[in-house]
């Protein structure tokens, strides 16, 4: 009996031996797999912070055929990196919205999923208003990824998902958008399919842009949108009614070097890049390469001044043409005498001019267009810019036609730049399209005196008092400036008298400057109301003038009109019969070398 009980006793402390060791397994193997479920979702958990946050890695590269570009059979590679960052936006200074991202979604298609390809293109193509054929035979394919419509709009979106076809899938993606359309399109340019800056303002600051949802913080452009509209509409009105094949304008703030508005027609939509014309792409601004014509008498006359060569009361012969070399330099509508310096400015002679140049020379004439910045290109925000194109042996024939703008190309920028320098007091300030964009900067390097800027002040006043420049006054705002028309280059060498740039730049108020306005019309066509005739002084002129009325109020300048006529009056010749010999004589009598024979 106590054997029974021995046996049996020992046998129970067995059984609990083995229960606790197979329960201590059990716990042990919970706190592995446990440990095991925690490492994983850790893992899990750290990725998933790495790939939203920290490295944000691609989510998906295919080679796919994107039906929103010209051509059927464009095959185009296609980066969701970053998708999931909107780019930043870009305002103008005012604060107004000039560019921004929407989130959109995008359906595709795995045509190996398909079913019924016909039933599926037919009724997708109803929604979304594409082909029905094209997309049965994309649905056809063999490949396993094809776009069927980038960027749905909510509506579409909403129809499609409703129709819950198997093999159909939505995309997120990002679609810029410029409220502006046409009106800022060479300034902001635009983005490509995988959102990336390729023109303008877009691939300049592309980087700055894509970062700027972190912080954001907008770009803030020097661009004025009412402005901007305001001399696009001016512009394109004037490139209609004169039949031109473009137009440039700029407007610029002058003591700061902001851009205020910059306007080249044609111009493109943005939001629809890949259906423009390498025309409207092309900014005239910019890029644009052209003979400056007579505005270009405003560097030499300042020239002439700042060096010493002339003064307010001198003057030059232009009764008769004269040569150089075998060219004839002569007046389109000469004045057939004597002309003081103001004279020479106002009614744009070339003899004058030219005879000025001479006296100048070469080596100065080149160090003076140096210093203004006419042999480099622009340095301003934006990548499209154009070298300038000037003789690099500078021969005496060039001295004479470069001192009334020809024989040198630069772009309108490069106008606005220099003219700005002469009617500041003579500092040479950096243009920019940003906004408060030179603060900080280097400080302005003088070019010319504050005398000879002033100078020039009153010889551009004169301009729209009494000389070419009449049809750009405007009552109350005091308008200076200087025409300018150009013969355009044609090919084999030779000027085309029926292709001309008419440009008029002009800055107010005059007695101390705030706004340049330049306006340049490309090959306008004269008619009834400008006499036939396709100058600055008929064609720019009178468009600046309206630029100025509708812009004076909006920039809230009051106008006055109880400002006397600057001193530079008392150096303009009475055209008065009896007093005309007298100025002939009195002027004869300082050029007893003649130095220059007529012809």
């Amino acid at each position: 009996m106590s054997s029974i009980v021995q046996k049996s006793t020992t046998k129970i402390i067995i059984n609990e031996s083995t229960g606790k060791r197979i329960i201590e397994q059990s716990r042990l193997r919970m706190l592995c797999v446990g440990f095991f479920f925690v490492l994983c979702f850790a893992s899990i958990s750290v990725r998933m912070v790495e790939v939203a946050v920290i490295k944000n890695p691609q989510a998906l590269t295919v080679t796919i055929f994107d039906p929103d570009n010209e051509g059927e059979s464009e095959q185009v590679e296609v980066k969701t990196e970053e998708s999931h960052l909107q780019r930043g936006n870009i305002v103008d200074r005012n604060g107004v919205l000039l560019a921004t991202s929407l989130m959109t979604a995008s359906v595709y298609a795995n045509p190996k999923e398909i079913r019924n390809a016909a039933d599926v293109a037919r009724k997708i193509s109803k929604i979304l208003s594409i082909d029905a054929k094209t997309l049965l035979n994309r649905l056809k394919g063999k490949k396993s990824f094809v776009w069927i419509k980038r960027n749905l709009t909510p509506k579409e979106q909403y129809k499609v998902n409703s129709l819950g076809i198997p093999g159909l899938y939505f995309q997120p993606e990002e679609k810029r958008v410029y409220p502006y359309g046409n009106v800022l399109s060479h300034m902001l340019g635009y983005v490509g399919v995988d959102n990336k800056g390729l023109a303008g303002i877009e691939r300049q600051f592309d980087r700055r842009l894509r970062e700027t949802t972190l912080n954001n913080e907008p770009l803030t452009l020097s661009v004025d949108a009412r402005l901007q509209s305001m001399l696009r509409s001016e512009m394109a009105n004037a490139v209609s009614e004169y039949n031109a094949i473009g137009a440039t304008g700029i407007v610029m703030e002058i003591d700061s070097g902001e851009i205020l508005s910059m306007v080249s027609l044609p111009d493109f939509d943005p939001n629809k890049p890949a259906k423009v014309s390498d025309d409207s792409k092309f900014n005239r601004a910019t890029l644009g390469l052209y003979e400056m014509g007579s505005t270009f008498k405003s560097f030499t006359m300042a020239a002439g001044l700042e060096y010493g060569v002339v003064n307010m009361k001198s003057g030059y012969d232009a009764t008769n043409s004269f040569k150089v070399a075998t060219f004839t330099i002569s007046d389109s509508h000469g004045k057939k005498r004597w002309l003081t310096v103001p004279e020479i400015y106002a009614y744009s002679s070339n003899i004058g001019t030219a005879k000025m140049a001479l006296d100048i020379g070469a080596k100065q004439q080149k160090e003076f267009l140096k210093k203004m910045g006419m042999f480099k290109p622009i340095d301003i925000e934006i990548p499209e810019k154009a070298n300038p194109q000037f003789p690099q042996e500078w021969k005496e024939i060039n001295t004479v036609t470069i001192s009334y703008g020809h024989g040198i190309s630069v772009t309108p920028l490069h106008l606005v730049q220099g003219i700005a320098t002469l009617v500041n007091g003579g500092m040479h300030e950096r243009l920019t399209l940003l906004k408060d964009g030179n603060k900080g900067k280097e400080a302005k390097e003088r070019v010319i005196s504050e005398q000879t800027s002033k100078n020039i002040r009153r010889l551009m006043r004169l301009v729209v008092d009494h000389g070419t420049g009449g049809k750009a006054d405007v009552a109350g705002y005091r308008v200076g400036g200087k025409t300018g028309t150009a013969e355009k280059v044609q090919t084999g060498g030779r000027y085309n008298p029926d292709a001309k740039i008419a440009s008029f730049v002009s800055v107010f108020p005059v007695d101390s400057p705030k706004y340049l306005v330049l306006v340049m019309i490309d090959e306008p066509k004269g008619d009834k109301s400008t006499y036939g005739f396709a100058t600055g002084g008929w064609i720019a002129a009178p468009v600046v003038g309206r630029v100025i009325a509708r812009m004076g109020p909006m920039m809230g300048i009051k106008p006055r009109y109880d400002v006397p006529e600057d001193d530079a009056e008392k150096f303009w010749v009475h055209r008065e019969k009896d007093e005309k010999a007298k100025v002939q004589a009195a002027y004869a009598s300082l050029f007893v070398d003649k130095k220059y024979v007529s012809y």
